[in-house]
């Protein structure tokens, strides 16, 4: 998996463009879009795929509190609200389980708070990131 790290930033980019409320903000800082090579190697970086075709990633990292947070979720443009979001979030919510996680936590962007809501996050918060106010959510598991 290693070597498809370009090609998972690749997805991230085209996704993250696709939401006209980031667009300049990423288009002025193209550093954003970076998946850290220590998560692939670490085996936390999940692919969604389908006939060989990635359709969509995820990233989960353990939290100090014991938790765990989805730090990553992108699912190329043309297949969302396709179901790939969610199946990316269940096996993380997995993952979470099996390493004794009672809570999924993420920082999510505004935009995407209808897509968490629908797979049961509930909002505790805001917090401040880079490019503005990002929610904070959980999902108990």
């Amino acid at each position: 998996m290693v070597s498809e790290q370009k090609t998972l930033e690749a997805l991230q980019r085209r996704a993250s463009l696709n939401n006209a409320g980031d667009r300049d903000a990423l288009l002025a800082n193209p550093d954003a879009i970076d998946l850290p090579l220590e998560q692939i190697t670490a085996n936390r970086v999940f692919i969604a795929e389908r006939d060989g075709a990635i359709l969509g990633f995820s990233a989960v990292l353990s939290r100090e509190d014991g938790e765990t947070e989805l730090d990553a979720l992108f699912v190329e443009p043309r297949l969302w609200r396709s179901g790939v979001g969610r199946l990316l979030v269940e096996h993380c919510a997995e993952v979470a389980r099996a390493q004794g996680s009672s809570l999924l936590h993420v920082i999510a962007n505004p935009h995407a708070q209808g897509f968490y809501a629908a797979g049961g996050f509930k909002m505790i918060g805001t917090n401040g990131t880079r490019f503005g106010v990002g929610l904070s959510l959980i999902k108990v598991l």
